[in-house]
Formats: C-alpha cells, sequence, structure tokens
C-alpha cells in the first residue's frame, strides 16, 4: 500500500551500512595546470585533458580560484573525486563538463571559489598589500608559464576599469557563458607591464573564435582597448557590449568635437592621452558603427536582458543550437514567478529609503538614483554612548569616548586578513547601571555598505513589503532572478527549499554523495540547504527577498536563519524585511510613516479638489489610523468607490460598534492599541454585507483567510472555506439604514457576486492584494490577524476541510501545512480543528501521509516530516481509544438485559479502517527511518504495524508479508551496526 508511494531500496541501505568501514576514493588527478593570481596572468585556464564537472563546482574545495588571496602554486594539478563526477549542474543548462574560464583581470573572480563544506569561502593566505575593495586584489610577481596550456578559446572578453559595477557585470557575463560550455579568456590589458604577460594575452586574442569588447565611456582613451576593437573588426569577429554608452554615442566626429553631455567632459583628442595615432584611433571608433549584427546594451541598468542577449548569440555563433530553447523556457518561467505581486503603479514617496537600500547593497548609487543621493549623517551621541572602532579595546572605547571622537561618523573601507569591506564605524552601546562595575554591554550593531546585506524594519502595514516589492522592480535588471521567501518562522525553511526549482537543485534525499556511509537526518537537511546556499554563492547575481522575517531563529529546530543564507558579499544580495529591531547584528533601515503630503495623496486618490473641511477630516482619519500605509489605502479606495466625502466617512467609522475581543501576544499590540482602525475594517464588512446581504461571500472569505497560510492563496480554495462558514448577521436595522444611505447605487452593481466578484471587491477596497499566480489574492498579516481574533464559529474547521478536499501539494502546500498546525498543534501551539473520525481518516490518507512523504523525500526536510507523521500517529490513536471506550444511550437504560457497547462494535468497518490506517502510518515511519539510519526505532514501528495487521487481515495477508521483509531487513541492519560498533 505504502510500498507505491515510497521507493525506498533497503538493501541498498544495508549495502552502505556494510561498507562503513571502507577506505575513502581516491583523488584522480588531472595534467592540467593551475597558474598564481600572482604569477600569471591565467587565473584558470584549462587544458584539452581537464573539464571540470559540476561536482568539482559544487563539492571540491582544492580546484578552484579565490583572487581576494593568493591561490595554490602554478604546478598544482586540478583533483576531482570520482564520487563527485555524476553530480548534475544547476543553471541556466545541465550539462556533464564545466568549461573553466581563464581569467586575467584581477577584479574578476572565478565562480569556483573555495568553499568549505558549510559552503563559505576559505581564506588561503594573507592579502600582499592594501586595496580600496574586494573587487580589486591583484599583485603582479614573476610568472611562471607550463607547455600544457589551453591553444584556444571561445571568447576573449576585454574590459577596462576598475568600477565595482563593470566588475560585477564582467563577472556575471562570463559565468552565463561559462554555464552554455563556452570557453572564455577575462582580461584587463591595461593593469599589466610586463612584455611577457601582454604577449599572452595577445596570443589569447589570436586564437579566441570571438572577441567582447565592453566599453565605457573611458574605454576610448585607453590604447589596449582600442587596439581590440581594431583587432576584433578586421577579423570581422567583435562583440561590442555597451555599459554606460549607447552605439549612438560613438560618434567621431561628436567624441573629437565634444558634441552632446557626455563627450562635453570625457571627449577630445582621445589619443593624444596615451600617445597614439589618430588614423588609427578613428578606424577603430567607426569600426563600431560597422558592427550591425551585434547592438548589446547594458546602459540604464539593462544587465540581465544584455547578458541573455550576449548569451544567446554567442553560443548559437558557437553552434550550442539548444541555448535558444533553454533560454526561452527561463524566460517564460521567469515572467511568470519572479514576483509575487505585481507592481504598484500607484507608488509614490519612499526616495530616500530606495537611495539608502542601493547605497546598502551596492556600495554607490547609479542612474537616476544619483539625483535623490543623500549623505548618511551620525547619529547625535546619547548618554551612555561610545562609539569605537571594530575590534578595538575597552581602554581605547573610553578614550574615544572621552572626547577624541565628535561630530560625523564618515564611512570608512575595512580590511582584514579574510576580506575587505565599505562600511561605517561599529556603533557600540553600552548601559553603565548605577553603582555597578558590572555594567553589561550590550551586542554592537553595524551598517555595512556594499556587502550586499540590508534590513528593512517598521510595524505591521507601514509599507515595508510595498518598499521591498519597489527596490526589487526597479532594481530587478541588475540580477539573473528575483527569489522572494516568505519570513515566517514555521515556514522559511521550507519556502528557503522551494528555490530548488529556479536553481534546478536537487535537495532530495538519496542524493548524498558519500554512498559510503548513512548520513543522519541532521546531516542530510543540512546538505539539503547547503546544495541551495552553494548555488546562491556563484559569480551569478541574485537577489533574495526574505519578507516578514519574524524570527532570527528558524521555528522547527531553533537554528539561525542566518544558517541558510550565503555569506555576505557574495554576488547573491539579500534584503529583508521585519518587525524586529535587529536582525543579524545589522543596524536596519528604520521605516516612517509617510510625510503629511504623501499621506494626503494616498487618501485622496484621483480626487484632488476637497474643500478644506474636508481635508482637516482626512487629517484626523491619518491620526487616528496611526498612519499606517495599508490603512490609507483603505480609505482612499472607500472614497474612490463610495459617493462619500471625508467628514461622513469619519462620522460612520466612529459610530461603528467595536466588539469585546480577547487580545493577546506580541502580534496583536498594534491592533489593541488602534480601537478606529478595527471600526475600520468592521465599516468595509459592513459595505460587504449591504452589498451582497448578511453575511456576504466577500466577508467570509476575509474571516476565513486569517486562518490560511501567510502565503497567497487560491481563490477557489478561499471560496469553498467562505461557503463552508454559517452566515450570521451581526448588524442591526440602524446600521442597515445608515449604510443604505452611504451605498445608494453602489448595491445594484453587487448583486448576488460569485467568488471572481467578491475577491475583485476585496481587492478594490485594498482588503487583499492581487498576486501574480492567476487566481490567487494576498492578505496583510494585520488583516489575518483581526480575522483570528474576531472568533467566527467554524471559520478554521472550514479551512480544514477546504484544504482536505481540494488541497494540492505541488500548488499550495503552505495552506496543507497551515491545516496541520490548526489539527495537530504542532509543537507548543494549541489544537484548534477537531474532526470527526471519517474526517480525519480521509484528512490522513489523502493530506497528511502524502504531505508528509513528499517534503521527507523531495526537499530532506527529514524533522518536519517525521515530527508530522508522529502527532499523526498520536491523534489516530487518541481516536483508536475512543472507539474502544463504551458508550450508553438512552434505550440501552431502558433495556436493562442489553450490555453497553463500544464505538468499534457499533461501527466495525470505521474502526477497521482506523486501525489499518494507524498501522500504515506506523510502517511508513518505519521506513523513513531507515534513512536516518535509525534502526532501532524503525524496528519498534514496524512491529507495531505488523502486530495491528495480524490482529484485523490474518498471518496471510499480502501486506503483512511485505511488513514481515521489511522487518527482517531492519534486523539484519541492526546486527550489522551492533557488528560494526563491537569490532
Amino acid at each position: 500500500m505504502i510500498g507505491s508511494i515510497i521507493n525506498m531500496d533497503l538493501r541498498e541501505d544495508s549495502i552502505r551500512l556494510e561498507s562503513l568501514q571502507a577506505t575513502s576514493r581516491n583523488m584522480s588527478s588531472s595534467s592540467s595546470a593551475f597558474f598564481s593570481a600572482n604569477q600569471s596572468p591565467f587565473f584558470s585556464p584549462r587544458s584539452s585533458t581537464c573539464q571540470l564537472s559540476e561536482s568539482t563546482r559544487s563539492d571540491a574545495q582544492c580546484n578552484s580560484i579565490n583572487l581576494s588571496a593568493d591561490p595554490p602554486s602554478s604546478s598544482s594539478g586540478i583533483q576531482v573525486p570520482e564520487c563527485l563526477a555524476e553530480v548534475g549542474f544547476s543553471g541556466f543548462q545541465k550539462f556533464d563538463h564545466m568549461p573553466s574560464t581563464t581569467l586575467v583581470a584581477s577584479g574578476i573572480r572565478s565562480s569556483y571559489d573555495h568553499m568549505g563544506d558549510n559552503g563559505y569561502n576559505v581564506p588561503i593566505a594573507k592579502h600582499r598589500k592594501h586595496m580600496r575593495n574586494h573587487y580589486m586584489s591583484f599583485s603582479p610577481v614573476p610568472i611562471s608559464l607550463s607547455s600544457n596550456r589551453r591553444r584556444s578559446y571561445d571568447v576573449y572578453i576585454g574590459l577596462h576599469g576598475r568600477k565595482p559595477s563593470l566588475m560585477r557585470f564582467t563577472n556575471w557575463l562570463r559565468a552565463e557563458l561559462e554555464v552554455q560550455g563556452v570557453t572564455c579568456f577575462v582580461s584587463d590589458r591595461a593593469r599589466f607591464r610586463n612584455s611577457r604577460k601582454h604577449e599572452l594575452m595577445e596570443r589569447a586574442m589570436d586564437v579566441s573564435s570571438f572577441g567582447v569588447v565592453i566599453l565605457t565611456r573611458k574605454s576610448l582613451r585607453n590604447p589596449y582597448t582600442i587596439e581590440e576593437l581594431r583587432f576584433f573588426s578586421s577579423k570581422k569577429n567583435l562583440v561590442p557590449i555597451y555599459f554606460d554608452l549607447r552605439p549612438g554615442d560613438c560618434l567621431v566626429r561628436d567624441i573629437v568635437e565634444k558634441k552632446g553631455e557626455l563627450w562635453e567632459k570625457h571627449g577630445g583628442d582621445l589619443w593624444v592621452l596615451y600617445g597614439g595615432l589618430e588614423k588609427e584611433w578613428k578606424e577603430a571608433v567607426n569600426g563600431l558603427v560597422r558592427v550591425d549584427e551585434w547592438k548589446l546594451e547594458a546602459q540604464d541598468g539593462k544587465w540581465r536582458d544584455c547578458i541573455l542577449q550576449a548569451v544567446t548569440v554567442l553560443a548559437m555563433k558557437l553552434g550550442r543550437r539548444s541555448v535558444l530553447e533553454q533560454l526561452t523556457k527561463w524566460r517564460d518561467m521567469v515572467d511568470k514567478e519572479e514576483f509575487p505581486f505585481p507592481r504598484n503603479e500607484n507608488f509614490s514617496g519612499r526616495k530616500k529609503e530606495l537611495s539608502e537600500l542601493e547605497f546598502i547593497l551596492f556600495g554607490d548609487i547609479t542612474g537616476e538614483s544619483e539625483r535623490d543621493y543623500f549623505e548618511l549623517k551620525a547619529r547625535s551621541k546619547r548618554k551612555k554612548l561610545t562609539v569605537g572602532w571594530s575590534k578595538s579595546s575597552l581602554a581605547e572605547e573610553r578614550h574615544r569616548a572621552s572626547g577624541s571622537r565628535k561630530g560625523k561618523e564618515p564611512v570608512i573601507w575595512k580590511e582584514s586578513e579574510k576580506e575587505i569591506e565599505m562600511q561605517s564605524f561599529e556603533r557600540q552601546h553600552y548601559q553603565r547601571p548605577k553603582g555597578g562595575q558590572n555594567s553589561r554591554r550590550k551586542r554592537s550593531k553595524k551598517t555595512v555598505y556594499g556587502k550586499g546585506v540590508a534590513c528593512v524594519t517598521g510595524d505591521s502595514g507601514i509599507g515595508k513589503t510595498e518598499l521591498l516589492l519597489e527596490f526589487a522592480y526597479r532594481f530587478h535588471q541588475r540580477y539573473k532572478m528575483v527569489l522572494w521567501i516568505g519570513g515566517e518562522s514555521q515556514y522559511i525553511r521550507q519556502n528557503y527549499l522551494n528555490l530548488r526549482s529556479f536553481l534546478e537543485v536537487d535537495v532530495g534525499v538519496g542524493n548524498s554523495i558519500d554512498k559510503s556511509r548513512i548520513d543522519s537526518f541532521e546531516e542530510q537537511e543540512e546538505a539539503a540547504i547547503s546544495r541551495v546556499r552553494k548555488e546562491l554563492m556563484r559569480n551569478i547575481p541574485f537577489l533574495v527577498v526574505i519578507d516578514n522575517l519574524e524570527s532570527e531563529k528558524d521555528w522547527w529546530d531553533q537554528k539561525l536563519v542566518m544558517d541558510l543564507l550565503p555569506r555576505f558579499g557574495s554576488e547573491t544580495h539579500i534584503l529583508i524585511s521585519t518587525r524586529l529591531p535587529c536582525v543579524m547584528n545589522l543596524e536596519p533601515l528604520k521605516l516612517s510613516y509617510l510625510s503629511g503630503v504623501e499621506a494626503m495623496s494616498l487618501m485622496q486618490g484621483s480626487i484632488k479638489d476637497y474643500p478644506s473641511a474636508e481635508i482637516d477630516a482626512l487629517r484626523i482619519i491619518e491620526e487616528k489610523v496611526g498612519r499606517l500605509t495599508l490603512a490609507l489605502a483603505i480609505v482612499g479606495s472607500m472614497l474612490s468607490e463610495l459617493p462619500i466625502n471625508p467628514s461622513r466617512l469619519l462620522d460612520t467609522i466612529n459610530r461603528m460598534p467595536s466588539r469585546d475581543i480577547l487580545w493577546s501576544g506580541r502580534e496583536v499590540h498594534l491592533l489593541r492599541k488602534n480601537t478606529f482602525l478595527l471600526q475600520l475594517f468592521e465599516a468595509c464588512f459592513s459595505i460587504f454585507d449591504h452589498a451582497d446581504g448578511p453575511g456576504s461571500l466577500a466577508t467570509r472569505m476575509v474571516l476565513v483567510s486569517g486562518w490560511f497560510a501567510p502565503a497567497a492563496i487560491p481563490i477557489s480554495l478561499l471560496s469553498l472555506a467562505a461557503h463552508k462558514v454559517p452566515k450570521k448577521h451581526n448588524g442591526t436595522q440602524f446600521w442597515r439604514k445608515l449604510l443604505h444611505s452611504l451605498t445608494c447605487g453602489f448595491s445594484s452593481s453587487y448583486s448576488k457576486r460569485s467568488e471572481v466578484e467578491a475577491s475583485s471587491m476585496l481587492l478594490r477596497f485594498n482588503l487583499a492584494r492581487s498576486s501574480t499566480k492567476e487566481g490567487y489574492i494576498h492578505f496583510n498579516e494585520l488583516i489575518k490577524v483581526y480575522a483570528r481574533k474576531r472568533g467566527v464559529t467554524g471559520a478554521a474547521n472550514a479551512m480544514v476541510q477546504a484544504v482536505a478536499s481540494r488541497g494540492s501539494l505541488s500548488l499550495h502546500s503552505e495552506h496543507v501545512w497551515a491545516a496541520c498546525f490548526l489539527l495537530f498543534g504542532l509543537g507548543n501551539n494549541p489544537k484548534v480543528v477537531e474532526l470527526r473520525v471519517s474526517e480525519l481518516l480521509c484528512l490522513v490518507k489523502q493530506v497528511i501521509l502524502p504531505l508528509a512523504i513528499w517534503t521527507f523525500v523531495t526537499f530532506s526536510r527529514c524533522g518536519a516530516a517525521l515530527e508530522l507523521l508522529r502527532v499523526c500517529t498520536d491523534a489516530l490513536e487518541a481516536a483508536d481509544q475512543a472507539f474502544l471506550t463504551p458508550v450508553e444511550k438512552w434505550l440501552d437504560k431502558s433495556l436493562c438485559w442489553k450490555p453497553i457497547q463500544t464505538n468499534a462494535q457499533l461501527n466495525p468497518y470505521l474502526w477497521e479502517e482506523l486501525a489499518l490506517l494507524r498501522a500504515t502510518v506506523l510502517e511508513t515511519r518505519a521506513k523513513l527511518m531507515v534513512r536516518g539510519g535509525q534502526f532501532d526505532i524503525g524496528d519498534d514501528l514496524i512491529r507495531k504495524a505488523i502486530f495491528i495487521r495480524t490482529s484485523i487481515c490474518g498471518q496471510n495477508h499480502p501486506d503483512i508479508i511485505a511488513a514481515r521483509e521489511t522487518l527482517s531487513k531492519l534486523t539484519r541492519l541492526l546486527a550489522n551496526v551492533e557488528t560494526h560498533t563491537s569490532s
């Protein structure tokens, strides 16, 4: 029965266990040579006899180049473990062998960074000189060459400049070309003075099939860029990429005569600057005009489109015909699933916050945001506050506190042996209690710039998600993809592992590289997370948005959320929104309320001609709702949808009856102190009820939404749950008359809505927001908290029943988990829902068992799956005990000679079905225990399952025979463990 669901070979586990004492496999060495970054302009040349597999890219620790440190000597070879050879590659395309890239510019980092077991960079040696940032780390020393060097390259990439954005773009371009099997040679020739190195780079130009030259405003004054343009133009294989230029800007006359705003500063007789010939310079620039086939522009930050177009064209020219189809498929996926919500076209304000986020993540501000550039000012000093440098002693900090540090805190470059980072001074807070020498030092907070991590904090409903969404839409071209993760503590790990589909990573069980031993459940979970984390640490940039981070620790095992994330400073950026005051010891960007002008604009909407009295009413409403952006948007939608002015709306909301609600928990603090906001919600519900009758579908959809998971909800599933909630009219005749006068003409167009019409009304009144997934809507957490606290009878049961009947693991597994939380009360959560035995059996068969197996096998979430099955077993045992308890009926009491019966006797078929399902769950748990080496627990569970089935089905039932085979294998595995332990 369950064997058809779980395809687990216990024989394989037995073989793996018996080989626990086997020695590790030998490393196979290749003949390709590595050249030190300080010894050669070649960073990672590939010989014809060495091709790096995906296993090398993901797990090998000794076969890569880290430009921030001195690599191994040039004579060291690449060693690839045999056991890693079959691990698949994740990216645009999967292939067996990974081509390597030769990099010459010291600013270009290899995608195969040194990584330890935890996925973080392992420093090799100390830096030899101070450098400006982590993109620029090169100090030339005498060159050492090998005769076994690559003879040809697919693409030569030439660039000039040390700007971090240019380095980031070039890293990304080179990494994407590698994914498609295109070998590259990357060079900034102007940074080398050794003639032999230049000879090698010229030779690489000559043997490359295509020449990609990245053009900036300063490239045309660089003799090496001019030489590259002339060389590849003569071979008719030039591929120019206009980084901060446009093709129309590269006209000889405009440059020489300094025409236009661009060339007024950067133009002139540029060949004079390097002592070149005018004829050669003009020949090179005019050659750009003749390149009609290639028009690759990264201007205005359109990096993604430019790089993907370059990869597509180059791969097609090189004969990679399958690239176009794969990139088209990837683009379709990105268009549908990249963003959780459509862009808010009416977004206004927050210019300062957007510019600060850009500065924190990228370390600089470019494009249109430069106009909104602001200076980061140091906070004014307060009592008991000491400002100090990182790693400074307490005495030094006290000395600085005495007056040596005054005024603004400058943004500095911090330098260490492991990394170079741009950051502000570390702010360290000290609290000195009265009369105490035992003053307690609070943990320090740092605002780090240019390291790729930013945190936004603020109250619920203030607009954190809107800010992150707007930032993601504005800067999505600088990333390969925006990866949006819900940060709720019970779901964050599952949401993180869901990135596997975008990164094309296998995180399932049975994907362990070392087959000589059985990994523990904890090791399997860590391995799955490590695979995702390593993919995010490549030179391909992603933007990981963690929205509404509830806690710094995971709910399931209390591990730090930081363990999920790639190291800070990689190409991938992390953007977090939270209500926590501090996250990961970082100074968050505290989101304040909208300005008065912005708030007024949000409430007025398209109506701008209110008299002064109505403007005053709007200001009163703004103050009463606590200036929350969510509430202001609801007020604006009400004024737009209803024939009502602000003063009358204010009076209506004030007269709405308030409900007696028992508040508890920190998440309801904002609602507890803001009665007017609750009255605003009730006014919306009353409008819906008037338009569609008492207990309207729209109102019930809102009230039942509070029990769903914090993710987008399918409208069909939400509507089904809402229909299961009984209608109840809570209003009075007075309020019906009042609302009738307010909604005159409104109800005629909203008669008896379907689920689509009801959801449309929720969107129009801003109680819900649309999702990029068709047929889904999303509710703000404030509204969901109020819906739960309002305490509508049967809402939680309706949600669980709807999930049981239409739940889909592949489409909305979050809501299936939410139903399990309500039913079983996982952890310290109370049980909210009680089901009849028949409903429980249906839910376990159709939802819980498939969910546990899917979670275990597909995502390696062993602990969560096993805990779910454990509480499911407890629930089935409790139901079984209830069946065996004698029951009395009034008819039985009148007939004294009739014995008292149990539910098992009254419903024998239902009891047998319950017992057999319990045995199935036990057997499933036993088989899963084998995957983590828990043989003793598995043995006990399978014996219980056999006993239950034997009692009902007899000795010769096929399920019992299969269970006994499982038991015999477990017995052998236990014997092998005992033998191995004793030896």
